[in-house]
């Protein structure tokens, strides 16, 4: 399992979740929903574009 950071902000009222290293955003009325709609949005990335071990 790998892990990766998030960076969390509010903005006109609710949280905006992103994933730096790969890229995906996702928002929320709450940080809580913010970051299971971002982990949701990172693993359907991943799936779609899987990381590849060098």
């Amino acid at each position: 399992m790998t892990n990766f950071t998030t960076e969390i902000s509010e903005e006109d009222g609710c949280f905006i979740a992103r994933c730096p290293q790969i890229g995906t955003v996702s928002q929320g009325r709450t940080k809580e929903e913010a970051l299971k709609n971002l982990l949701e949005a990172t693993e359907l990335y991943l799936q779609e574009f899987p990381l590849v071990s060098v």
